[in-house]
Protein backbone atom coordinates (compact mmCIF):
# COMPACT_ATOMS: atom_id res chain seq x y z
CA UNK A 1 0.00 0.00 0.00
CA UNK A 2 1.37 3.38 -1.03
CA UNK A 3 1.54 6.27 1.54
CA UNK A 4 -0.83 9.44 0.68
CA UNK A 5 -0.02 11.33 3.55
CA UNK A 6 3.35 10.49 4.96
CA UNK A 7 6.77 10.91 3.14
CA UNK A 8 10.19 10.15 5.21
CA UNK A 9 9.53 12.18 7.99
CA UNK A 10 5.85 12.85 8.68
CA UNK A 11 3.33 14.85 6.75
CA UNK A 12 4.48 17.98 5.33
CA UNK A 13 3.50 20.47 2.32
CA UNK A 14 2.22 23.69 1.87
CA UNK A 15 0.28 25.95 4.97
CA UNK A 16 -3.40 26.03 3.87
CA UNK A 17 -2.33 24.00 0.92
CA UNK A 18 -1.78 20.04 1.80
CA UNK A 19 -1.42 21.24 5.81
CA UNK A 20 -5.40 22.62 6.33
CA UNK A 21 -6.66 22.96 9.40
CA UNK A 22 -9.11 19.86 7.92
CA UNK A 23 -6.04 17.94 7.65
CA UNK A 24 -4.96 19.01 11.02
CA UNK A 25 -7.96 18.14 12.78
CA UNK A 26 -8.53 14.87 11.26
CA UNK A 27 -4.47 13.79 11.88
CA UNK A 28 -5.49 14.84 15.28
CA UNK A 29 -8.69 12.58 15.65
CA UNK A 30 -7.37 9.84 13.38
CA UNK A 31 -3.69 9.41 15.27
CA UNK A 32 -5.68 9.62 18.77
CA UNK A 33 -7.72 6.49 18.01
CA UNK A 34 -4.99 4.62 16.63
CA UNK A 35 -3.30 5.64 19.91
CA UNK A 36 -6.26 4.99 22.52
CA UNK A 37 -4.99 1.91 24.16
CA UNK A 38 -6.54 0.66 27.33
CA UNK A 39 -8.77 2.65 30.20
CA UNK A 40 -6.48 5.39 31.36
CA UNK A 41 -6.59 9.13 30.65
CA UNK A 42 -4.96 9.43 27.30
CA UNK A 43 -2.53 12.03 26.81
CA UNK A 44 -0.80 14.00 23.98
CA UNK A 45 2.43 16.52 24.19
CA UNK A 46 2.62 18.49 21.30
CA UNK A 47 4.56 20.93 20.01
CA UNK A 48 5.69 23.62 17.15
CA UNK A 49 8.46 25.38 15.73
CA UNK A 50 8.35 29.44 15.00
CA UNK A 51 6.93 29.22 11.91
CA UNK A 52 3.05 31.59 11.36
CA UNK A 53 1.06 28.34 10.80
CA UNK A 54 1.91 26.64 13.49
CA UNK A 55 -0.73 28.29 15.57
CA UNK A 56 -3.72 27.30 13.11
CA UNK A 57 -2.09 23.56 12.96
CA UNK A 58 -1.77 23.96 16.90
CA UNK A 59 -5.52 24.52 17.80
CA UNK A 60 -6.61 22.69 15.08
CA UNK A 61 -5.02 19.62 16.29
CA UNK A 62 -5.74 20.23 20.10
CA UNK A 63 -10.03 20.39 18.71
CA UNK A 64 -9.28 16.90 16.82
CA UNK A 65 -7.23 15.19 19.68
CA UNK A 66 -9.69 16.52 22.47
CA UNK A 67 -12.72 15.69 20.25
CA UNK A 68 -12.08 11.88 20.79
CA UNK A 69 -11.36 12.19 24.24
CA UNK A 70 -7.41 13.04 24.14
CA UNK A 71 -6.23 15.62 27.20
CA UNK A 72 -3.76 17.82 24.75
CA UNK A 73 -0.28 19.24 27.01
CA UNK A 74 0.89 22.05 25.14
CA UNK A 75 4.66 23.58 25.58
CA UNK A 76 5.15 25.68 22.64
CA UNK A 77 8.40 26.21 20.57
CA UNK A 78 10.69 23.46 21.58
CA UNK A 79 13.53 21.02 19.23
CA UNK A 80 11.72 18.31 18.07
CA UNK A 81 14.42 16.42 19.89
CA UNK A 82 12.76 18.11 23.13
CA UNK A 83 9.09 16.88 22.19
CA UNK A 84 10.24 13.33 21.85
CA UNK A 85 11.91 13.37 25.58
CA UNK A 86 9.05 15.47 27.39
CA UNK A 87 6.45 12.68 25.28
CA UNK A 88 8.15 9.92 27.23
CA UNK A 89 8.91 11.78 30.67
CA UNK A 90 5.47 13.07 31.06
CA UNK A 91 3.84 9.10 30.21
CA UNK A 92 1.96 10.64 26.92
CA UNK A 93 0.78 8.37 24.82
CA UNK A 94 1.70 10.20 21.71
CA UNK A 95 3.66 13.01 20.75
CA UNK A 96 3.26 15.65 18.04
CA UNK A 97 5.87 18.16 16.65
CA UNK A 98 4.36 20.70 14.23
CA UNK A 99 7.64 21.61 11.95
CA UNK A 100 8.17 21.57 8.82
CA UNK A 101 12.71 20.82 9.79
CA UNK A 102 14.50 23.11 7.32
CA UNK A 103 11.91 24.02 4.98
CA UNK A 104 10.59 27.78 4.70
CA UNK A 105 8.21 29.26 6.42
CA UNK A 106 5.69 28.49 3.98
CA UNK A 107 5.53 24.90 4.53
CA UNK A 108 4.67 23.30 7.62
CA UNK A 109 4.28 19.14 9.07
CA UNK A 110 3.53 17.15 11.56
CA UNK A 111 5.90 14.61 12.96
CA UNK A 112 4.27 12.19 15.49
CA UNK A 113 5.94 9.83 18.19
CA UNK A 114 4.75 7.23 20.02
CA UNK A 115 5.15 6.69 24.04
CA UNK A 116 8.45 5.65 23.97
CA UNK A 117 9.63 8.80 21.93
CA UNK A 118 10.25 6.88 18.77
CA UNK A 119 9.00 8.20 15.03
CA UNK A 120 5.94 5.82 14.36
CA UNK A 121 6.47 2.42 12.22
CA UNK A 122 5.38 2.66 8.39
CA UNK A 123 2.56 -0.09 10.00
CA UNK A 124 1.20 2.63 12.08
CA UNK A 125 1.67 5.54 9.80
CA UNK A 126 -0.68 3.32 7.33
CA UNK A 127 -3.38 2.49 10.03
CA UNK A 128 -3.83 6.58 10.84
CA UNK A 129 -3.71 7.19 6.97
CA UNK A 130 -6.51 4.28 6.35
CA UNK A 131 -8.67 6.19 9.39
CA UNK A 132 -7.73 9.64 7.68
CA UNK A 133 -9.79 8.61 4.69
CA UNK A 134 -12.48 7.28 7.06
CA UNK A 135 -16.10 9.03 8.22
CA UNK A 136 -14.72 9.85 11.83
CA UNK A 137 -18.24 10.70 13.22
CA UNK A 138 -19.50 7.54 14.91
CA UNK A 139 -16.24 7.28 17.14
CA UNK A 140 -16.01 10.56 18.51
CA UNK A 141 -16.22 10.96 22.50
CA UNK A 142 -19.46 11.24 23.91
CA UNK A 143 -19.78 14.43 25.55
CA UNK A 144 -18.51 13.97 28.99
CA UNK A 145 -15.09 12.20 28.09
CA UNK A 146 -13.99 14.90 25.48
CA UNK A 147 -10.33 15.61 26.15
CA UNK A 148 -8.95 18.77 28.05
CA UNK A 149 -6.25 21.02 27.11
CA UNK A 150 -3.15 23.14 29.18
CA UNK A 151 0.28 24.95 28.13
CA UNK A 152 2.76 23.17 30.53
CA UNK A 153 5.75 25.83 31.85
CA UNK A 154 8.87 24.55 32.68
CA UNK A 155 9.58 22.73 30.00
CA UNK A 156 12.95 24.67 28.65
CA UNK A 157 14.20 23.95 31.99
CA UNK A 158 13.88 20.07 31.20
CA UNK A 159 15.32 20.09 28.02
CA UNK A 160 18.20 22.23 29.50
CA UNK A 161 19.40 19.64 32.22
CA UNK A 162 19.12 16.80 29.97
CA UNK A 163 21.47 18.02 27.23
CA UNK A 164 23.96 19.14 29.93
CA UNK A 165 23.45 15.46 31.20
CA UNK A 166 24.59 14.20 28.33
CA UNK A 167 28.00 15.43 29.34
CA UNK A 168 30.09 14.31 32.16
CA UNK A 169 29.32 16.53 35.35
CA UNK A 170 33.08 18.27 35.38
CA UNK A 171 33.52 19.09 31.75
CA UNK A 172 32.72 22.68 30.87
CA UNK A 173 32.97 24.70 28.23
CA UNK A 174 34.52 27.44 29.92
CA UNK A 175 37.06 29.50 27.97
CA UNK A 176 35.57 28.53 24.64
CA UNK A 177 33.55 31.22 22.42
CA UNK A 178 30.98 29.81 20.59
CA UNK A 179 28.86 31.15 17.82
CA UNK A 180 25.52 29.39 17.52
CA UNK A 181 22.67 30.27 15.21
CA UNK A 182 19.20 28.98 15.93
CA UNK A 183 17.39 29.53 12.17
CA UNK A 184 15.30 31.90 14.30
CA UNK A 185 13.59 28.47 14.80
CA UNK A 186 12.38 26.22 17.86
CA UNK A 187 15.24 26.03 19.88
CA UNK A 188 16.01 30.26 19.87
CA UNK A 189 15.35 30.35 23.60
CA UNK A 190 16.59 26.91 25.34
CA UNK A 191 20.16 26.57 23.52
CA UNK A 192 21.91 29.90 23.77
CA UNK A 193 20.94 29.71 27.83
CA UNK A 194 21.98 25.99 28.03
CA UNK A 195 25.69 26.88 26.04
CA UNK A 196 25.45 29.78 28.78
CA UNK A 197 24.83 27.61 31.74
CA UNK A 198 27.39 25.43 30.42
CA UNK A 199 29.91 27.95 30.78
CA UNK A 200 30.44 29.06 27.48
CA UNK A 201 31.00 32.56 25.61
CA UNK A 202 28.04 32.53 23.54
CA UNK A 203 27.07 34.67 20.61
CA UNK A 204 23.76 34.12 19.53
CA UNK A 205 22.39 34.63 15.85
CA UNK A 206 19.09 33.64 14.40
CA UNK A 207 17.45 33.88 17.61
CA UNK A 208 14.98 36.47 16.59
CA UNK A 209 11.56 34.70 15.06
CA UNK A 210 8.86 36.45 13.96
CA UNK A 211 6.80 33.44 12.15
CA UNK A 212 8.16 34.84 8.57
CA UNK A 213 12.31 34.12 8.84
CA UNK A 214 12.37 30.65 10.56
CA UNK A 215 15.44 29.05 8.14
CA UNK A 216 15.75 32.01 5.96
CA UNK A 217 19.45 33.04 4.95
CA UNK A 218 20.72 31.39 8.31
CA UNK A 219 20.63 27.77 10.35
CA UNK A 220 21.96 24.61 9.20
CA UNK A 221 20.76 24.49 5.16
CA UNK A 222 21.96 28.01 4.82
CA UNK A 223 25.63 28.68 7.14
CA UNK A 224 27.40 31.55 5.61
CA UNK A 225 25.79 33.88 7.82
CA UNK A 226 27.01 32.04 10.84
CA UNK A 227 30.51 31.39 8.79
CA UNK A 228 30.22 35.28 8.49
CA UNK A 229 30.15 35.95 12.79
CA UNK A 230 32.55 33.26 13.52
CA UNK A 231 35.50 34.77 11.83
CA UNK A 232 33.58 38.15 12.60
CA UNK A 233 33.91 37.53 16.36
CA UNK A 234 37.18 35.52 16.24
CA UNK A 235 35.41 32.46 18.01
CA UNK A 236 36.17 29.24 18.55
CA UNK A 237 33.56 26.97 16.74
CA UNK A 238 30.09 28.06 15.03
CA UNK A 239 26.28 25.85 15.50
CA UNK A 240 23.93 26.28 12.69
CA UNK A 241 20.29 24.17 13.81
CA UNK A 242 17.85 24.15 11.71
CA UNK A 243 14.28 25.06 12.18
CA UNK A 244 13.42 22.34 14.59
CA UNK A 245 16.91 21.77 15.74
CA UNK A 246 17.53 17.67 14.87
CA UNK A 247 20.23 18.63 12.58
CA UNK A 248 23.23 20.65 12.86
CA UNK A 249 26.45 21.58 10.99
CA UNK A 250 29.14 23.03 12.88
CA UNK A 251 31.65 25.54 11.37
CA UNK A 252 35.71 25.70 12.44
CA UNK A 253 37.87 28.76 13.73
CA UNK A 254 38.28 29.52 10.12
CA UNK A 255 34.59 29.53 9.43
CA UNK A 256 34.57 26.20 7.35
CA UNK A 257 31.93 23.92 7.26
CA UNK A 258 31.59 20.57 8.67
CA UNK A 259 29.34 18.38 7.77
CA UNK A 260 27.56 15.38 9.74
CA UNK A 261 30.19 12.86 8.07
CA UNK A 262 32.93 14.58 9.83
CA UNK A 263 30.92 14.79 13.43
CA UNK A 264 30.34 11.21 13.33
CA UNK A 265 33.38 10.41 12.56
CA UNK A 266 35.14 12.80 15.65
CA UNK A 267 32.35 11.31 17.68
CA UNK A 268 32.60 7.61 16.40
CA UNK A 269 36.45 7.63 17.10
CA UNK A 270 36.16 8.94 20.40
CA UNK A 271 33.50 7.13 21.62
CA UNK A 272 35.62 4.02 20.57
CA UNK A 273 38.58 5.12 22.48
CA UNK A 274 36.48 5.49 25.84
CA UNK A 275 34.94 1.99 25.05
CA UNK A 276 31.42 3.71 24.67
CA UNK A 277 30.05 1.99 21.22
CA UNK A 278 28.27 -0.77 21.62
CA UNK A 279 28.99 -2.19 18.39
CA UNK A 280 32.27 -1.81 16.47
CA UNK A 281 31.00 0.81 13.77
CA UNK A 282 27.94 3.07 13.33
CA UNK A 283 24.80 3.71 10.77
CA UNK A 284 24.77 5.52 8.10
CA UNK A 285 22.47 6.89 4.98
CA UNK A 286 23.72 6.12 0.92
CA UNK A 287 24.33 9.96 1.37
CA UNK A 288 27.53 9.43 3.52
CA UNK A 289 30.64 10.20 1.38
CA UNK A 290 32.95 7.02 0.83
CA UNK A 291 36.17 8.93 2.46
CA UNK A 292 33.91 8.58 5.95
CA UNK A 293 33.58 4.79 5.12
CA UNK A 294 37.49 4.50 4.88
CA UNK A 295 38.28 5.87 7.53
CA UNK A 296 35.69 4.04 10.05
CA UNK A 297 37.40 0.93 8.09
CA UNK A 298 41.05 2.42 9.08
CA UNK A 299 39.76 2.52 12.77
CA UNK A 300 38.25 -1.19 12.71
CA UNK A 301 35.00 -0.11 12.45
CA UNK A 302 32.25 -0.65 10.35
CA UNK A 303 29.52 1.51 8.07
CA UNK A 304 26.12 0.21 7.70
CA UNK A 305 24.27 2.14 5.44
CA UNK A 306 20.75 2.69 4.94
CA UNK A 307 18.12 4.66 2.95
CA UNK A 308 18.04 8.63 3.22
CA UNK A 309 15.88 9.45 6.33
CA UNK A 310 17.02 9.62 9.64
CA UNK A 311 13.69 7.10 10.81
CA UNK A 312 15.59 4.53 8.76
CA UNK A 313 19.01 5.06 10.36
CA UNK A 314 17.38 4.53 13.64
CA UNK A 315 15.58 1.44 12.68
CA UNK A 316 18.95 0.15 11.99
CA UNK A 317 20.23 1.17 14.95
CA UNK A 318 17.92 -0.43 17.20
CA UNK A 319 17.65 -3.95 15.06
CA UNK A 320 21.77 -4.16 14.74
CA UNK A 321 22.23 -3.14 18.41
CA UNK A 322 24.20 -0.03 17.32
CA UNK A 323 24.63 3.28 19.57
CA UNK A 324 25.71 5.86 16.94
CA UNK A 325 24.09 7.00 13.53
CA UNK A 326 23.28 9.76 11.33
CA UNK A 327 23.03 11.76 7.80
CA UNK A 328 26.06 13.50 6.25
CA UNK A 329 23.10 16.67 6.43
CA UNK A 330 23.72 17.05 10.11
CA UNK A 331 20.61 14.10 11.69
CA UNK A 332 22.84 12.67 14.40
CA UNK A 333 21.14 10.19 16.57
CA UNK A 334 23.06 8.89 20.16
CA UNK A 335 20.55 6.61 21.29
CA UNK A 336 22.02 6.17 24.72
CA UNK A 337 20.64 9.75 25.51
CA UNK A 338 17.84 10.60 22.54
CA UNK A 339 15.12 8.53 20.43
CA UNK A 340 15.62 10.60 17.42
CA UNK A 341 18.27 13.28 15.63
CA UNK A 342 19.58 16.00 18.36
CA UNK A 343 21.42 18.61 16.76
CA UNK A 344 22.36 20.25 20.14
CA UNK A 345 23.44 16.81 22.11
CA UNK A 346 25.64 15.92 18.85
CA UNK A 347 27.08 19.49 18.88
CA UNK A 348 27.55 19.41 22.70
CA UNK A 349 29.59 15.74 21.84
CA UNK A 350 32.16 17.48 19.53
CA UNK A 351 32.56 20.64 21.98
CA UNK A 352 33.55 17.96 24.61
CA UNK A 353 36.16 16.19 22.25
CA UNK A 354 37.02 19.96 21.78
CA UNK A 355 37.74 20.26 25.15
CA UNK A 356 39.43 17.23 25.93
CA UNK A 357 41.75 17.49 23.07
CA UNK A 358 42.28 21.36 23.70
CA UNK A 359 42.78 21.93 20.21
CA UNK A 360 41.79 24.28 17.20
CA UNK A 361 38.44 22.68 15.85
CA UNK A 362 39.62 22.66 12.38
CA UNK A 363 42.29 20.06 13.25
CA UNK A 364 39.51 18.14 16.17
CA UNK A 365 36.60 18.05 13.04
CA UNK A 366 38.92 16.91 9.96
CA UNK A 367 39.38 13.09 10.48
CA UNK A 368 39.35 12.68 6.70
CA UNK A 369 39.30 13.67 3.28
CA UNK A 370 36.36 13.17 1.41
CA UNK A 371 35.85 12.36 -1.96
CA UNK A 372 34.58 14.32 -4.46
CA UNK A 373 30.61 14.44 -4.27
CA UNK A 374 28.14 16.59 -6.30
CA UNK A 375 24.86 16.79 -5.12
CA UNK A 376 21.78 18.63 -7.70
CA UNK A 377 17.99 18.70 -7.18
CA UNK A 378 15.64 18.97 -10.17
CA UNK A 379 12.63 20.55 -9.18
CA UNK A 380 9.26 19.17 -10.71
CA UNK A 381 5.55 19.68 -11.31
CA UNK A 382 4.71 16.24 -10.38
CA UNK A 383 4.92 12.84 -12.66
CA UNK A 384 7.35 10.40 -12.57
CA UNK A 385 10.40 11.59 -14.55
CA UNK A 386 12.84 9.08 -13.32
CA UNK A 387 10.72 7.17 -15.76
CA UNK A 388 11.62 8.62 -18.72
CA UNK A 389 13.27 6.45 -21.09
CA UNK A 390 15.89 9.41 -22.07
CA UNK A 391 16.29 9.91 -18.15
CA UNK A 392 17.13 6.00 -17.67
CA UNK A 393 19.51 6.08 -20.64
CA UNK A 394 21.68 8.99 -19.10
CA UNK A 395 21.86 6.56 -15.49
CA UNK A 396 22.44 3.70 -17.21
CA UNK A 397 25.63 5.79 -19.55
CA UNK A 398 26.83 7.49 -16.33
CA UNK A 399 27.10 4.15 -14.32
CA UNK A 400 29.27 2.92 -17.19
CA UNK A 401 31.64 5.78 -17.13
CA UNK A 402 32.03 6.26 -13.84
CA UNK A 403 33.31 2.07 -13.92
CA UNK A 404 33.07 0.70 -9.93
CA UNK A 405 35.41 4.17 -9.32
CA UNK A 406 32.62 6.17 -8.25
CA UNK A 407 28.89 6.08 -7.68
CA UNK A 408 25.65 7.35 -8.39
CA UNK A 409 22.66 8.07 -6.32
CA UNK A 410 19.26 9.34 -7.92
CA UNK A 411 16.26 9.69 -5.66
CA UNK A 412 12.90 11.20 -5.27
CA UNK A 413 13.33 13.86 -2.23
CA UNK A 414 10.31 12.27 0.56
CA UNK A 415 9.23 16.06 1.55
CA UNK A 416 9.45 17.76 -1.32
CA UNK A 417 9.14 17.51 -5.64
CA UNK A 418 12.37 17.34 -5.96
CA UNK A 419 14.86 14.52 -7.28
CA UNK A 420 17.97 14.93 -5.92
CA UNK A 421 20.95 13.48 -7.89
CA UNK A 422 24.50 12.23 -6.13
CA UNK A 423 27.11 11.37 -8.13
CA UNK A 424 30.65 10.22 -6.20
CA UNK A 425 34.13 9.59 -6.97
CA UNK A 426 37.76 10.22 -7.56
CA UNK A 427 37.85 12.24 -10.14
CA UNK A 428 35.62 15.65 -9.65
CA UNK A 429 35.36 16.15 -13.33
CA UNK A 430 34.46 13.18 -14.82
CA UNK A 431 31.74 13.04 -11.99
CA UNK A 432 30.37 16.51 -12.81
CA UNK A 433 30.01 15.64 -16.11
CA UNK A 434 28.15 12.80 -15.77
CA UNK A 435 25.94 14.57 -12.62
CA UNK A 436 25.17 17.28 -15.56
CA UNK A 437 24.08 14.69 -17.91
CA UNK A 438 21.63 13.53 -15.46
CA UNK A 439 20.18 16.42 -14.47
CA UNK A 440 19.94 17.65 -18.07
CA UNK A 441 17.69 14.67 -19.17
CA UNK A 442 16.15 14.92 -16.07
CA UNK A 443 14.98 19.04 -16.58
CA UNK A 444 14.24 18.15 -20.00
CA UNK A 445 11.79 14.87 -18.81
CA UNK A 446 10.18 17.51 -16.20
CA UNK A 447 9.48 20.48 -18.11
Amino acid sequence: MSRKYFGTDGIRGRANGLITPELALKVGQAAGLAFQRGDHRHRVVIGKDTRLSGYMIEYAMVAGFTSVGMDVLLVGPMPTPAVAMLTKSMRADLGVMISASHNLFEDNGIKLFGPQGFKLSDDVERQIEQLLDESLDKRLAQSASLGRARRIDGVHDRYIEFAKRTLPRDLSLDGLRVVVDCANGAAYKVVPEALWELGADVVPIGVEPDGFNINKECGSTSPEALSKKVREMRADIGIALDGDADRVILVDERGHIVDGDQLLAVIAQSWKEDGRLSRPGIVATVMSNLGLERFLNGQGLDLVRTPVGDRYVLEQMLSGGYNLGGEQSGHIILSDYATTGDGFVAALQVLAVVQKLRRPVSEVCHRFDPLPQILKNVRHKGGKPLDDSDVKLAISDGEKRLNGHGRLLIRSSGTEPVIRVMGEGEDRILVEDVVDTIVTALGQAAA
